[in-house]
């Protein structure tokens, strides 16, 4: 499946709540580890039944331009493949009690970066 322009859209910003709520909510960010599909689906990434959902928090060095689009490829191979790896890293290396919800955003969209790890939420 590939996304329209609309669907590309909304899948960003259900995948941008999923990190900002990770990274700002403990108990959310241990939801995910423990009913991955259901989390997900509260910040609107809604998987088919019969599907496998796989949290990947370490990514590879291997996409430092490639960003967004990594995730956005393993979301739409996942309708083909019915197994979902969601690119979710641990919170980064900083108090982000004190950044704002818009400055959050920014980053989980790869517009700042805040640190070298070459998730799919970052640009190096």
């Amino acid at each position: 499946m590939t996304m329209d322009a609309q669907q590309r859209s909304e899948f960003v910003d259900a995948y941008t709540r999923v990190l900002i709520t990770t990274w700002s909510n403990e108990d959310f960010a241990a939801r995910l580890d423990q009913d991955l599909v259901g989390a997900l689906a509260e910040c609107g990434l809604v998987l088919p039944a019969d599907a496998i959902a796989e949290r990947v928090r370490d990514v590879p060095d291997v996409q430092p331009e490639g960003g967004l689009d990594v995730q956005i490829d393993a979301w739409e191979r996942g309708f083909e493949t019915g197994h979902f790896y969601l690119h979710i890293p641990d919170a980064p290396d900083l108090d982000i009690s004190e950044l704002t919800e818009g400055e959050l955003e920014l980053i989980a969209a790869g517009e700042i970066s805040i640190y070298c790890c070459c998730c799919p939420c970052c640009s190096c």
